[in-house]
Order: C-alpha cells, then structure tokens, then sequence
C-alpha cells in the first residue's frame, strides 16, 4: 500500500461525505438546534460507524452477507424500520419551534444517534467493500488494514467536527430556524426515502 491509495481514499471520502445524503443532513440538524458540541457528538458517531462498516468490509463482513443472505435481509429490515421511525419523527415536528420542543439530546445520546443512523444502513459495506477494492492492492496486512480504518475515523472525525464549527454560528442557526420546516421535512423525506429503499433493493 502506497500514500497515495490513502490519498486517493480519502478523497473519496470527502466526496461521499459532502453529497447531501441523510448523515448529512442528520449532521446538519444536529448542530443548528443543540448546539456545536451536539452537532460534533453527531457527526463522531456518524463516523464512527462509517469507519466501523470499512473495518467490517476488509474483515470480508461482504463475502459472510453473500454466504447468509438471510443475515444481511434480517439487518436491512431493521435498519429500514429505524430510519422511518426517525423520518416520521423529523416529519411530525417539523413544525414544532425549537423552544417549544425538549432540550438537546445529552451528548451520548446524540453519539449514539449519529452511530444508530449509519448502522441502520448495512449496504455501507457493501459500498465500503467496492471502494477497497477499487483503491487498495490485494493482500493488505493486519497493520495495513488497520491504518486504514484509522485513517478513515480521523478523516470523518475531523470533517465532522469542522462543518459543525461551522454552522454553529448565530446566522447559520438563525436562517435553520426560518427554513426549519423545509429544512426537517427534506431531512426526513431523504431518510424515509434510505428507508424504503432498504425494504425494497434486492
């Protein structure tokens, strides 16, 4: 493995990190109604499972759903139910203004929000997998692998933590507040949406 498989993972990375997909969006919400530290909590969890799903696919978690398609089925559905749950939720309080609604999840619940939201969709390692072998040689080593899957927690540590920097100012929180029902409801359609493709991909 050279620096530049990393170079080329991570940019790749970046790409699928700022396309407007629902751990975006997630991220997003997070931050502009709880705050800075809640966004930041959000996003770790968030990355947290993504480099999870990569350890799992160069550990061959891909090639076991392909032998047992009953497990794989079995973690789509789950994962499809949860993030219609989560949609109907942000759907539901779309409207709802932020003072009327609970306070900001504590921030190991807004950790674990973020790492139930990425665990809730199993064809990331699926998508992790094809990346791999895309970028990386065959035959990596334990110690190879393992940079990887660090590397990869960092990289969506650090680009969590700067968008969250970012939007936790008082203009960025101030115009989420104008466009919040848009906003919620763009959010929960796109995860509604993540939902019921799980349910119906084959």
């Amino acid at each position: 493995m050279e620096a530049a498989n990393l170079i080329a993972f991570n940019l790749t990375l970046l790409a699928a990190m700022a396309s407007p997909g629902p751990a975006m969006l997630l991220a997003i919400r997070a931050t502009l109604t709880g705050g800075r530290a809640h966004g930041i909590a959000t996003g770790f969890g968030l990355g947290t499972m993504a480099a999870a799903w990569t350890g799992l696919a160069l550990l061959g978690l891909d090639a076991l759903f392909a032998l047992f398609p009953w497990a794989y089925m079995a973690m789509k559905l789950a994962g499809a139910l949860y993030l219609m749950w989560i949609a109907y939720g942000m759907w539901r309080d779309a409207r709802r203004p932020i003072a009327a609604a609970p306070g900001p999840l504590p921030r190991h619940r807004a950790f674990i929000t973020g790492l139930s939201v990425n665990l809730a969709n199993p064809k990331s390692v699926i998508f992790a997998a094809s990346v791999l072998v895309v970028i990386f040689p065959a035959g990596l080593g334990a110690a190879e692998k393992t940079l990887i899957v660090a590397n990869h927690l960092v990289i969506e540590w650090i680009a969590y933590t700067l968008f969250a920097l970012a939007l936790s100012t008082g203009p960025a929180r101030d115009g989420y507040l104008r466009l919040k029902p848009l906003l919620d409801r763009l959010a929960a359609a796109l995860l509604g949406a993540l939902g019921v493709r799980l349910l119906l991909d084959r």
